[in-house]
């Protein structure tokens, strides 16, 4: 029997931070081996199919100047630093000039693969988990044969290994020893390949010659095929059945098998980035296994959110369908990874409320949801002790359910709390409003459209949102529109935050992760079940713009 799930926004978030975080380490991962170029996308045909990721970047100079512009002063000197020391490590110390060696000859594009450990030699003791050295490898297209041919034939000395020759299968190796452990190969003529481990060069001349390469992997052409942008920067593929069982292999932690089993019905994940005047976009796409018992259950009815908030709305996080998002997070975080450990949190919605989490609550919430942070609009002689107030919708499918468990709330906050629960009018329309003794919390619950329930905590901004925020709404405004991607249309689900303005209302995020957030402007995320068997993400990180970057400095060492 095959079982089909509803895509939440839980998939969403996490796939989302999964390529944001990707393309950072893929940008990490090029400017360490800015001696290897980018791979032409042929390169998948010679990258072993369990590679656990792949990263193919562009070698194009103007690309990598357009990225040195954007972020603060402060992130551009800290970019510029960390590139000069690994040009330093990995090119300088070497003996290699980037724009001497390697740019005259190299493709437009260099492709990094990250392999699985291949299994230890029958004998030896296999290192501890998480203590061995990655297997990483480098396939460099061969754009100009002759450079690139005086390059190879007369490799430079290095300072503390040697070059070898030996042959593998009938392909020669370029081995050092000593110090590093580097090997390389020429393959097709067209390809360079340099890896850190000599193992992994030989499972590149085994690929090229069986054919099974991430090329085969079931549905990764169709895949890209639906991602392709003009000019992209970078392309990133993760597999994720091997990087799940490389994960459960090597975090040191128990991960509970139907959290695994959940996990390796998905194929792959892959992801387009493109660099914009603005900002970079990311186009992403996520798919099941051929075999697997799962199939996605095609609803896309979480659009209409937006306009239900105001323009000023700082963030706003909207879904298709929040008891589904609640099952996933329940079974996606049954290990001690979990930020909040689900039974935490039922435990904690009891003890403030004595109701059922499952229940009370998310019994009637199997339909359409935003949750939204808005800020309050000042009213002359009027006292507010909050600048914001926390917003939550959500479309009913029981509305009688959530009568009920909305009286039981009234009941708890006036006996318990000791609030003042009153009936109230908003715009003509009936609400219950909670306030706390002495005017210290407010909260505002009630319907819009008959079946929508909304509450409010914090800030009086009720009057904000019903019975509508009118032509001044959050999916109206310029902002939004820059920053959202208007497809996949129609959505399950969106995000958009205004970077800019909850660093002023929350000075401290700031500090979390200074500068890198101080260079953000606002982010914007679409989802879309795309059929059966995949997902479309797509996201837009707005950008500052810290100006044209000074040429970073001269190598320390001449090589």
């Amino acid at each position: 029997m095959i079982a089909k799930h509803k895509s939440s926004l839980l998939l969403t978030l996490s796939v989302t931070g999964l390529l944001i975080g990707g393309g950072i380490v893929a940008y990490w991962v090029l400017s360490q081996r800015n001696s290897s170029p980018q791979a032409l996308p042929m390169g998948a045909n010679i990258i072993p199919q369990d590679a656990l990721v792949t990263v193919s970047i562009s070698t194009d100079p103007a690309k990598w100047e357009h990225l040195r512009e954007f972020g603060t002063k402060a992130t551009q000197a800290e970019l510029d630093r960390e590139l000069t020391q690994l040009r330093e490590q990995f090119l300088t110390n070497n003996g290699y000039d980037y724009q001497e060696d390697v740019q005259p000859w190299v493709g437009q594009e260099v492709t990094l693969a990250v392999l699985p450990q291949p299994a230890p030699t029958p004998g030896t003791v296999p290192p501890p988990p998480g203590t061995s050295q990655q297997s990483v490898m480098a396939v460099l297209p061969i754009a100009d044969p002759v450079r690139a041919k005086q390059l190879l034939e007369d490799p430079k000395p290095l300072k503390q290994s040697q070059w070898t020759k030996r042959t593998y299968k009938g392909v020669q190796i370029e081995q050092s020893q000593g110090a590093s452990d580097y090997s390389a190969t020429v393959l097709d003529g067209r390809f360079l390949v340099v890896t850190n481990n000599p193992k992994a060069v030989e499972q590149a001349i085994d690929t090229d010659k069986s054919g099974t390469s991430i090329a085969t992997t079931p549905g990764f052409t169709a895949a890209l095929e639906q991602i392709q942008a003009s000019q992209p920067f970078a392309q990133l593929y993760l597999n994720i059945p091997a990087a799940v069982r490389f994960m459960a292999a090597n975090s040191g932690q128990s991960i509970f098998p139907q959290t695994l089993t959940q996990l390796q019905e998905n194929q792959g994940l892959a992801t387009t980035v493109t660099l914009k005047q603005e900002g970079i976009e990311l186009q992403s796409i996520s798919w099941l296994q051929p075999n697997s018992s799962q199939k996605h259950l095609v609803e896309n009815n979480a659009g209409g959110m937006p306009s239900r908030f105001p323009a000023d709305t700082l963030m706003m996080l909207s879904g298709g369908d929040l008891q589904q998002l609640w099952q996933d997070y329940f079974l996606s975080s049954s290990n001690s990874k979990a930020p909040i450990a689900p039974a935490n949190l039922q435990a904690g919605v009891n003890s403030l409320t004595g109701l059922d989490l499952d229940r009370d609550f998310l019994s009637w919430m199997k339909g359409p949801f935003s949750l939204s942070l808005i800020p309050s609009a000042p009213k002359a002689n009027v006292p507010n002790n909050f600048a914001l107030a926390l917003g939550l919708m959500v479309q009913t499918n029981d509305r009688a359910q959530a009568e009920k468990t909305f009286q039981k709330l009234d009941q708890l906050m006036s006996s318990r709390y000791q609030f003042n629960v009153q009936p109230a009018k908003i715009n003509g329309q009936p609400v219950v409003k909670w306030v706390a003794p002495y005017g210290t919390l407010t909260a505002t619950h009630g319907w819009l459209d008959g079946n929508v329930a909304f509450l409010t905590v914090g800030a009086p901004i009720a009057e904000q949102i019903v019975p509508n925020p009118g032509t001044n709404t959050l999916a109206s405004s310029a902002l939004f529109q820059k920053t959202v991607p208007p497809q996949p249309n129609p959505n399950n689900g969106q995000v958009f935050i205004d970077m800019d303005r909850l660093l002023k209302t929350f000075p401290g995020i700031q500090s979390l992760q200074q500068p890198y957030i101080d260079a953000i402007r606002s982010i914007g995320i679409t989802t879309a079940v795309s059929d059966e068997r995949s997902i479309h993400y797509n996201a837009f990180v707005s950008l500052k713009n810290a100006g044209e970057p000074d040429p970073l400095p001269s190598p320390t060492t001449s090589p």
